[in-house]
């Protein structure tokens, strides 16, 4: 599976995707909302989005509606990952199109638990 990677701190798109490579994502890494689509319009077909809300350029909730506005990404899942914790924020991007929403600082549970919710990642056996 393909994850893309937006956020415009190159440390937080590195802490993101050392998050996800054991859960056996490859990983893509774009510094805002543009880059992003640039890479989406190339034809990379991926599978996840994690997408930051504050970014130059173009925001994360500008990204998840100009995605959402493309039928053909339509399946692509798309992960707030942001320090934005208002209700009325989470509740926006929720309506906007983004699936799951989870709040920086992160941990690894945390994403690997949403994208268990989302049929991403299999849910580990129990021993």
């Amino acid at each position: 599976m393909k994850a893309l990677v937006i956020d415009d701190s190159r440390v937080m798109r590195r802490i993101v995707a050392s998050t996800l490579h054991p859960l056996g994502f490859e990983t893509i890494e774009a510094g805002d909302g543009r880059a992003a689509l640039d890479v989406l319009e190339s034809g990379t077909v991926v599978d996840l989005c994690c997408i930051d809300w504050n970014m130059p350029v173009m925001d994360g909730l500008e990204f998840v509606g100009a995605v959402r506005a493309n039928r053909a990404w339509r399946d692509v899942t798309l992960m707030m990952v942001t320090t934005e914790s208002e209700h009325g924020q989470i509740v926006r991007a929720l309506a906007a199109g983004a699936h799951e929403y989870v709040i920086k600082p992160f941990t690894a549970d945390a994403i690997r638990d949403k994208l268990q919710l989302l049929g991403l990642v299999q849910q580990e056996e129990i021993a």
